[in-house]
């Protein structure tokens, strides 16, 4: 039997039954994948989670789907603490925590996961390679990574929410759209409140969006925030001195756990034998996916401002409508006002009708003037009908 906190397979009825004998400290749905994406159900509690990656329980806390903590990737001693929209997790140089894996929206992050740690284990001729056979087509396909294991994890992680948060935009593009289109063309109580739908839609998928696009800006213009992520290069530095006796000094005398050591790990001792403070790999991975948050962004913004346009259209046409009726019926009021004074007069006398006919007339052409506008407004559906 597997101890408490153990990696245990997964079994969603066991993980249920479980939740329910701990009352006071439900378990949590996690899933580890290590270094050669191989993926385990963790039935674990938080305290657990705390102990394995060695963090903070206000790290944790970030993220629980029940508070709502803004998008942050958070660099810690031994962690990187990843909260993006619906991607959870918690990085380390040598493993991948992701909370919920089976939401709708992390599957395909966990799928992307293990296809990509897989193909490079194979590529770095890691032990049991022949268990990922399914993905030799894509090692012809992908570069050998040569990169730390924790920014090849964070990268599939930002590639996940920027490729998700832009597909949410060009849903709402084509569904925006032809709806402003049709509101210039007809105005209609239905075609109003879809607009307004979108609309609020719209200013929620900016704020999310905004979020994301203000922590990678942040991390970029902080070089000691973005080598806080460097976990590789830290564990490196922490478990052996520098010396000029070489790289294998670094590493343990054991064959078995020396075949599990990538090239990438190699990569980041020599790394550390050089500059710790270059950050260049790590800002070159961010700035690709700022740049893509960034166009996201901007595709909002100019769907904002089609949207302005097309409320400042319709509003000149109600103007234009309510103007159209003001003056015909201040021209009757005023033809009306003029023949109606009280003032005695000479060529008053004997010519009494023609005034009347005046106004009837007057009366009458405005009122015409005023149903023209009034059909013209219900035909662009100003008015209802």
């Amino acid at each position: 039997m597997a101890r408490e906190g153990s990696v245990v397979p997964a079994d969603p009825q066991q993980q249920q039954q479980e939740a329910a004998k701990k009352k006071g400290q439900p378990s949590r749905s996690w899933i580890l994948l290590d270094t050669a994406g191989r993926g385990t159900a963790l039935n674990v509690d938080k305290y657990a989670i705390m102990h394995r990656v060695q963090i903070h329980a206000r790290d944790l806390r970030i993220l629980d789907p029940l508070l709502s903590y803004p998008s942050a990737i958070l660099g810690r001693e031994r962690a990187i603490v990843v909260n993006l929209e619906h991607i959870k997790a918690i990085i380390t140089a040598e493993e991948v925590l992701l909370r919920d894996p089976s939401d709708i929206n992390v599957i395909p992050v966990v799928e992307e996961l293990q296809r990509r740690l897989a193909v490079n284990a194979i590529c770095q001729g890691q032990d049991d390679a022949e268990e990922y056979s399914h993905v030799q087509n894509d090692v012809e396909a992908d570069e050998d990574d040569e990169s730390p294991f924790e920014f090849r994890a964070l990268e599939v992680a930002l590639e996940a929410i920027c490729s998700f948060l832009a597909a949410r935009t060009t849903e709402l593009e084509t569904a925006a759209y032809p709806a402003l289109d049709e509101l210039t063309s007809k105005i209609s109580s239905r075609n109003l409140d879809r607009v307004r739908k979108l609309k609020s839609a719209m200013t929620r998928l900016t704020a999310r969006v905004q979020k994301v696009r203000d922590e990678l800006e942040q991390l970029l213009d902080d070089d000691d925030d973005m080598a806080d992520l460097y976990l590789s290069r830290k564990q490196a530095g922490a478990s052996s001195p520098i010396s000029g006796s070489g790289a294998q000094n670094w590493f343990p005398a054991s064959p078995t756990i020396g075949s599990k050591i990538s090239r990438a790990s190699r990569a980041s001792v020599a790394t550390v034998r050089g500059d710790e403070d270059d950050v260049e790999e790590l800002e070159m991975l961010l700035e690709a996916y700022f740049m893509q948050i960034d166009g996201t962004l901007n595709k909002l913004t100019t769907l904002r401002e089609y949207i302005d346009d097309t409320e400042d259209y319709i509003n000149i046409q109600l103007e234009l409508f309510l103007s159209s009726g003001t003056v015909c019926l201040s021209i009757y009021s005023l033809v009306a006002a003029i023949f109606g004074m009280n003032i005695p007069y000479d060529w008053n006398k004997n010519h009494g009708y023609m005034f009347k006919w005046v106004v009837i007339v007057t009366g009458t052409a405005c009122a015409f003037l005023f149903i023209l506008v009034i059909a013209y407004a219900r035909h662009k559906g100003l008015v209802g009908s």
